[in-house]
C-alpha cells in the first residue's frame, strides 16, 4: 500500500510518499511540495516530451538505488537512523558536521523554493498580491510546529498526501472534460521532437536528483526501520512507481497547455505557470478547490522543512546538547531570509539546482567509503573533494566565459537549466569530477605526510594497515567436525594491521 506522509529528524526529511511494506513503514519518501506545479510542466514546455520523461524517471529511479545501498549501510551502522550517523561513524565529527551543513543549506532552498510558489500560485490563480498569505503560512506553520513538533507535521503530511491524490484525481476529470485539444498544435510546437537540452538533462538531471536524494533523511529513516531487505526493496520498487505515475501526470499539464493553447499566452507567459494557464480554462469552482489543495500542499511541505532544521540543528549540530527552544528560535529567525529570497527568487527549478550542485560535490566523495576495500579513506578527503566540487565549478565557468564573475555566478546557476549554452551542463560535470580529483589530491597529500611524519618519528608507516573488523569473532565458526576455525585469520589480521578508530578524519 503507498501512504504519503511525512516524517522528519536527524539530518533532513521532506514531505513525501512513504511506502508501508511488511507492516512498517519502509523505504521511501519523495518531496512533493507545490513546487513540483511550476518545474514538471516548465520542463515540458522547453523539452517536450522527452524532457517530460528524462525528469520523471530521473525523480522516479533513484529511489530503487536505496534499495541496494540501504542494506550496505545498515549493516555498517546498525545503530543509526539517517546517512549523518553512518558518516560520523565512518568520516569522524567534521565530515559529519559538513554533511549536515549541506543539507541545511539544502533545506534553506527547499523553504525558499516552497514560498516562492506558494507566492506565485496566489498570483496566477487569484491575480492578487501572494506576500499575505506566504507570511500567514510562515506565521501559522511556527506556532503549531512549535506547540506539537512532529506529532503535528506527521498530521498535515498526512493531509498533503490526500491533497495530492485528490489534486490528481480532480485535474485529470477536469481536464479531461473541459480542455479541447488543438490537434495543429500538437505537430508545430514541436515538443514531440528531441532537443540538445533533452539530451543534456539525460545526464544532468539523474547526477543532480539522485544525490540530492541523499540529503533527505526520511530515506534513511525508511531504510533503517524496515524490517527486512526484502521488504526494503519491496517499498522502493512501489515507491518509484508511484512518484513516476503522479509527477508524469503534473508534468503533462505543460504538454497540454501548449497544445489547447493556453500556453504561452498573449502575451506570452513562462512554461513555469504554464498549469495555472491551463486551470485558467476549467470552472471557477475547479479553479478554487486546486488553490485550497494547493495551499494544503504547500503548507503541510513547509512545516516538514521547519521541523526537519530543527531536528538536524538539535541533532547534528549541537548533539542535543542545547535547549530546543533556543533551536526553534533560530529556525523562527532563519524564515525572515527565507522569505526576502523566496520573493526574489521566481525560478523554483533553480533553487532546487544551487541544492544540487552541492549535493553533487559531496555525495560521489562520500560514498567511496562504502567499499570495504577503501579502508583507507578518510573524511580529510571527502571535506577537501567536496569543497573542490564547488571551486572546480567556478574554475569551469571562469574559463567558459572568461570572466570571473560569471563564472562565481555558474555556483547560483544565475542562468538557469535553460541558457542556450553549455554552462548548467558543465557545471554538473564539473562539480562530481572536480570533487574527485581534488579528493584523490588530497589522499596524496595526506598519505605523503604521514609517511615523512612515519620516517621523522622513526616508527613504521601504517597508512596502509587494515583496521581491525569492530567484532574480530566474525572470523570464528566451525568447520563440518565441530572444529573451531578463523582464529589463524583473525590472528593474521592482529599482527599485520593496527586497530583504526571508528570516524577517522585523518
Amino acid at each position: 500500500m503507498v501512504a504519503l506522509c511525512g516524517f522528519t529528524t536527524g539530518a533532513e526529511s521532506a514531505p513525501s510518499v512513504t511506502v508501508v511494506a511488511g507492516g512498517v513503514d519502509e523505504a521511501e519518501m519523495y518531496p512533493l511540495g507545490s513546487g513540483i506545479l511550476f518545474t514538471y510542466p516548465q520542463i515540458a514546455t522547453l523539452c517536450g516530451v522527452q524532457g517530460l520523461v528524462i525528469y520523471t524517471l530521473s525523480s522516479s529511479l533513484p529511489l530503487l538505488l536505496f534499495g541496494f545501498l540501504g542494506p550496505i549501510i545498515r549493516r555498517k551502522c546498525p545503530e543509526g537512523f539517517v546517512l549523518t550517523e553512518w558518516t560520523r561513524q565512518r568520516y569522524g565529527a567534521v565530515t559529519a558536521l559538513l554533511l549536515s551543513l549541506a543539507t541545511l543549506i539544502t533545506l534553506f532552498l527547499y523553504m525558499v523554493a516552497e514560498l516562492s510558489a506558494l507566492q506565485q500560485i496566489v498570483s496566477a490563480l487569484t491575480g492578487l498580491d501572494g506576500l499575505p498569505a506566504v507570511i500567514v503560512q510562515c506565521v501559522v506553520t511556527t506556532i503549531y510546529t512549535s506547540l506539537g513538533g512532529f506529532k503535528v507535521s506527521f498530521i498535515t503530511d498526512n493531509i498533503q498526501g490526500a491533497m495530492v491524490v485528490g489534486l490528481i484525481i480532480i485535474g485529470v476529470i477536469t481536464v479531461g472534460v473541459e480542455t479541447e485539444i488543438d490537434k495543429s498544435l500538437v505537430d508545430s510546437s514541436g515538443l514531440l521532437e528531441p532537443s540538445l537540452l533533452g539530451w543534456q538533462l539525460l545526464y544532468i538531471l539523474p547526477v543532480a536528483i539522485f544525490t540530492n536524494d541523499f540529503f533527505i533523511s526520511g530515506f534513511w529513516l525508511r531504510t533503517f526501520a524496515s524490517r527486512t531487505d526484502k521488504d526494503l526493496r519491496i517499498g522502493t520498487g512501489i515507491a518509484t512507481v508511484a512518484v513516476a505515475i503522479i509527477l508524469a501526470f503534473v508534468g503533462s499539464a505543460g504538454l497540454l497547455a501548449a497544445w489547447s493553447g493556453a500556453w504561452p499566452g498573449d502575451p506570452p507567459q513562462d512554461g513555469a505557470i504554464s498549469f495555472f494557464l491551463l486551470l485558467g480554462q476549467l470552472p471557477a469552482w475547479v479553479v478554487g478547490i486546486v488553490l485550497v489543495m494547493v495551499v494544503s500542499l504547500s503548507t503541510a511541505a513547509f512545516d516538514s522543512f521547519q521541523s526537519a532544521m530543527v531536528s538536524n540543528g538539535s541533532n547534528d549540530i549541537f548533539r542535543n546538547r542545547l535547549n530546543i527552544w533556543f533551536i526553534r528560535l533560530s529556525v523562527v529567525l532563519i524564515i525572515v531570509p527565507v522569505v526576502v529570497v523566496a520573493l526574489k527568487s521566481p525560478d523554483i527549478l533553480t533553487i532546487y539546482l544551487i541544492s544540487d550542485l552541492v549535493s553533487a560535490s559531496l555525495v560521489p566523495v562520500l560514498v567511496i567509503g562504502l567499499s570495504d576495500r577503501c579502508y583507507w579513506w578518510r573524511g580529510f578527503e571527502v571535506v577537501v573533494g567536496a569543497l573542490g566540487g564547488i571551486f572546480t565549478v567556478f574554475l569551469f565557468g571562469t574559463v567558459y566565459y572568461g570572466d570571473a564573475g560569471r563564472g562565481a555566478r555558474l555556483i547560483l546557476l544565475e542562468g538557469g537549466l535553460y541558457a542556450e549554452d553549455w554552462g548548467a551542463f558543465g557545471a554538473f560535470v564539473a562539480a562530481p569530477v572536480g570533487a574527485l580529483l581534488w579528493a584523490l589530491a588530497a589522499f596524496i597529500l595526506r598519505i605523503a605526510f604521514l609517511f615523512l611524519k612515519a620516517k621523522v618519528q622513526g616508527r613504521r608507516f601504517d597508512a596502509f594497515d587494515r583496521p581491525i573488523p569492530a567484532d574480530p569473532g566474525r572470523f570464528a565458526g566451525t568447520d563440518a567436525l565441530g572444529t573451531r576455525t578463523g582464529d589463524e585469520e583473525r590472528d593474521s589480521v592482529v599482527r599485520g594491521s593496527r586497530r583504526a578508530e571508528p570516524g577517522k578524519f585523518f
